[in-house]
């Protein structure tokens, strides 16, 4: 890619996700974030592995932000992140006994989060990478779970819980990507966007 090509996308990206922690994961890699639209039908197809999951609703989403108007000229990024065990997916809760029920089946125990990010330019087919980490929480009490739920942290986190929050306290290991299991491989994430002319040291020493 040449030098004019790099500087055309250095500095902004735009965002086809609503998730305020890949947005402020972007942010702190001195980032210009522009949300556009990621609206697609995220059910799960049968029999369909989890990494597989995870990485076309990424794919899906980068595509319904690239016709966004505000995506236009700019790279665009989408991720999805998805918590496991046994091919399993914990979702978002939406009640009490929903994040109990997750929460009780992680407890003590050793599960997956897997994570995509997928980026594209107007003029590249979109690049998908998958990113699996595994974390294991301690030992966890129904108190202590419904204490959770009440500070309102689990209700729009895959697996009931926020790694950079209070879910954190329940983590006593963790294997792979932190940033990965917030939500955005930053490393990847990182690889992917140089690739498409996203300069992310560039951006930075533009900012000092």
């Amino acid at each position: 890619m040449t030098d004019t090509a790099k500087n055309r996308f250095t500095g902004t990206v735009a965002l086809a996700s609503g998730s305020p922690r890949r947005r402020e994961l972007l942010q702190s890699l001195g980032l210009a974030v522009v949300r556009v639209g990621s609206e697609i039908d995220e059910a799960r197809l049968p029999d369909e592995p989890v990494k597989d999951y995870v990485a076309r609703l990424a794919r899906e989403k980068v595509a319904t932000g690239r016709i966004d108007d505000r995506a236009a000229g700019l790279c665009v990024i989408a991720g999805d992140t998805a918590v496991a065990t046994a091919e399993q997916i914990h979702d978002k809760p939406f009640d009490l006994a929903a994040a109990t029920s997750t929460l009780r089946a992680l407890s003590g125990q050793w599960h997956e989060v897997h994570t995509s990010v997928a980026v594209a330019t107007p003029e590249s087919s979109t690049q998908v990478q998958v990113v699996t980490s595994r974390v294991k929480f301690r030992d966890l009490h129904d108190a202590e779970i419904t204490a959770y739920w009440e500070t309102g942290e689990p209700v729009d986190k895959a697996g009931a819980y926020g790694i950079q929050g209070l879910g954190g306290v329940f983590v006593e290991r963790i294997e792979g990507s932190h940033s990965a299991v917030m939500g955005l491989p930053v490393f990847e994430t990182a690889a992917l966007l140089e690739q498409a002319g996203v300069s992310v040291l560039n951006t930075v020493e533009s900012l000092q």
